[in-house]
């Protein structure tokens, strides 16, 4: 059996629980002179567990209130009225039979819900003979406390009906969650809308109900005895056998209000298992329980601080491991001094602010211009070149692929000329510069290799004409205005591009190079 199926009920209880008829139960209380239920009311109450919910009485003020004998077994049904009962049953020992019988003639409720499949079968069974069909009238109503006055009402109708339960049943129904099941009444092609309005069915068979709704809304305090008078001639009209329902549909199941999902049974289960443990243990199982729980943590404990203490050991070796072999590869000093990482960053569009427009004032990020096919030359003669600077916290150094950067550099480069005119530059003549960009005073100052000032003759293979001293700020000496990969007068290796870059490094940071200034840093592609 479901632990606590049958709860103890006290004087300070028994309102809540026969108020409890929201959940479309009835409530039965169970009175008898002994302390411990008989399990003839246990298994009756597990049968009828989905229509009634049983209370077992421990109080002598509600045997008083519903004057229930003190020597006798005695049954009480309550419907929506909680103040007498709907139906009693007292005896010395009440038969299993008799009480079926009583609970199965009273386990609804006066107005029922039609809240499953099950409640419509036993309210208003299939029936397709015409002279003996059954009829279920339905008020329409949403879950909200605005309407309870409207079922109410419909209620006290139900009761003082003069029609037969064999013949018509009265129920009512939300349409938020039967909302399908009431949504398939609506005939098609006319506007009804459902909700307050009352609805007449016959079931033919398990799938198909003839129906008529009733004209007007029902309202509780407006036109009351009009639409009672009307519901009644229509109900009259409707049991006569040579009378037909206005319309036909084909319909679902009822979706079962009272079903949990998996994870409502599961915790239901957990629940009723815990409960069930703590309530059967005793104190003399408690303490050795909690011994054997207080060991099994106790150990799991010693255990994890055991494996912490070698793992801080482990860690303690490798350190000196790592000191000793340290110490080895440098014989000139015992404590060998920590050497910053230098990092070379890529320029992108997503590194664009940081690395330039947003740099803080007195930072400046050193740029090399590359290509795909030059990385590998360029890389690393750039990098012994900015090394001696790695200590210096208001520099960044990176690089930046032509092929990606090609529109911002060939931006800047009109920025700084003195006159706008449209450039024509060869990526191939841009590979090896260096750019010292002070993103906050917005200015930059570039490092060429064919720059005359900068130029290394020992690295220069001569050719036919003479060379000719370039104007550095007009930008010929990096390629402007020159289709091909070779300037006329000379041609540079790629190797030595970067052989004049340290002194012009050392230049740079003594304040004698070149500054281009510009209004603003232009937009670096995202690509």
């Amino acid at each position: 059996m479901p632990y606590k199926l049958v709860p103890k009920i006290r004087n300070e209880d028994v309102d809540a629980f026969l108020n409890g008829w929201e959940d479309n139960r009835v409530r039965g209380l169970i009175f008898e002179p002994r302390q411990n239920m008989r399990l003839r009311y246990l298994v009756t109450a597990y049968h009828f567990r989905h229509r009634v919910a049983f209370g077992f009485v421990d109080s002598e003020e509600i045997r008083q209130k519903y004057q229930v004998p003190q020597d006798m077994d005695t049954v009480l049904l309550f419907n929506e009225n909680i103040s007498s009962p709907m139906a009693s049953l007292s005896m010395k020992d009440i038969p299993t039979s008799t009480l079926h019988h009583i609970v199965s003639s009273n386990q609804y409720l006066a107005l029922p819900r039609l809240s499953s499949q099950e409640v419509l079968e036993a309210l208003c069974p299939c029936e397709w003979n015409k002279p003996r069909k059954r009829l279920c009238v339905v008020l329409v109503t949403k879950t909200s406390s605005n309407h309870d006055l409207h079922r109410q009402s419909f209620r006290i109708y139900a009761q003082n009906s003069p029609y037969s339960v064999e013949k018509v049943r009265f129920a009512y129904i939300y349409h938020d969650k039967q909302t399908e099941f009431v949504n398939s009444l609506i005939p098609e092609g006319e506007f009804v809308e459902p909700l307050l309005r009352v609805v007449i069915l016959w079931r033919r068979d398990t799938s198909h109900v003839k129906y008529e709704w009733i004209s007007d809304k029902w309202e509780w305090e407006n036109n009351l005895n009009q639409t009672t008078q009307k519901l009644d001639s229509t109900i009259s009209r409707l049991l006569r056998s040579s009378e037909a329902l206005t319309y036909e549909a084909s319909v679902n199941d009822l979706f079962d209000e009272h079903a949990k999902g998996i994870f409502g049974r599961i915790a239901t289960k957990v629940g009723t298992f815990m409960e069930s443990v703590y309530d059967g243990l005793s104190k003399d199982q408690i303490l050795p329980a909690l011994s054997i729980i207080g060991t099994i943590v106790f150990i799991l404990a010693v255990g994890y601080f055991m494996a912490y203490l070698v793992r801080l050991e482990e860690e303690n070796i490798q350190q000196q491991k790592a000191k000793a072999k340290s110490g080895n590869n440098n014989n000139d000093s015992s404590n060998s001094s920590y050497q910053p990482e230098l990092r070379l960053h890529e320029l992108r569009g997503e590194k664009y602010n940081g690395l330039v427009r947003l740099l803080k004032p007195g930072c400046r990020t050193i740029l090399l211009v590359l290509d795909m096919q030059s990385r590998q030359q360029l890389i690393p003669p750039f990098h012994k070149a900015v090394w001696p600077y790695r200590k210096n916290k208001t520099l960044m150094f990176s690089y930046m692929y032509i092929e990606r950067g090609l529109s911002w550099y060939k931006e800047l480069l009109q920025l700084s000329l003195p006159e706008e005119r449209e450039l024509n530059i060869n990526p191939r003549n841009c590979v090896g510069t260096v750019l010292s960009l002070n993103g906050h005073r917005k200015y930059f100052c570039m490092f060429h290799a064919k720059h005359t000032e900068r130029f290394s003759k020992k690295k220069r293979v001569k050719l036919t004409k003479p060379f000719e001293e370039k104007d550095c700020e007009s930008g010929t000496f990096i390629g402007f205005d020159s289709d091909s990969s070779e300037s006329e007068e000379e041609i540079l290796l790629q190797e030595n591009l970067l052989d004049g870059l340290p002194n012009w490094l050392d230049r740079l940071f003594e304040g004698t190079t070149q500054r281009y200034h510009i209004n603003y840093w232009p937009d670096f592609p995202n690509k």
